[in-house]
């Protein structure tokens, strides 16, 4: 792929901040009513409350019961909260990488796109190790994602995983004359 010209670290970063905010807004919109639920539910019918008719020993063993059962149930509302998160996260990156744009809003704004080590579009599957495989570029202090900057096609660890390159976007026309 002679000429074509690869994103640098700083712009892929911007696109990724772009992306999270975008990801934060659909976040919001999404729990936001959820949590509220949740707490207007514990807090003014079914929580504390209800173990007010006890003695006064019984009624601190029964605080202890409750308390207990709250902490249980906030554990797995999280636990179940990150998955969707996680499934979100997935299917936004994935979908839109994969698709006829090859980008996030975010890539799409600083026209960049995810391609094939021959400049075509990627598979979902593909997409999906790529997203997966930023796990790995961000488990030791990031160095898999600094890797862009310094790898000769400014690849990152989860694009050389899974054999992508992040490129400017450019026309077909633009596309044929620089590999001629």
């Amino acid at each position: 792929m002679n000429g074509i010209r690869y994103a640098g670290f700083w712009k892929r970063f911007i696109a990724y901040i772009i992306d999270q905010l975008i990801l934060s807004l659909a976040r919001t919109i999404l729990f936001v009513p959820i949590w509220l639920f949740i707490f207007m539910r514990f807090f003014t019918g079914g929580g504390f409350n209800r173990f007010d008719n006890y003695t006064t020993v019984s009624r601190f063993q029964h605080h202890d019961e409750s308390y207990i059962a709250f902490f249980a149930a906030w554990l797995l509302i999280i636990l179940i909260f990150t998955i969707i998160n996680i499934i979100i996260e997935w299917l936004y990156y994935s979908l839109m990488e994969s698709s006829a744009r090859q980008a996030t809003f975010g890539k799409i704004i600083l026209s960049i796109k995810v391609t094939d080590l021959n400049g075509k579009r990627i598979s979902f599957g593909k997409a999906t190790g790529r997203y997966f495989g930023k796990i790995l570029s961000g488990i030791v202090l990031c160095i898999g994602y600094i890797m862009a900057g310094f790898t000769e096609k400014k690849q990152a660890l989860h694009d050389i995983l899974a054999g992508c390159l992040v490129v400017e976007s450019i026309s077909v026309y633009d596309f044929e004359s620089r590999t001629k």
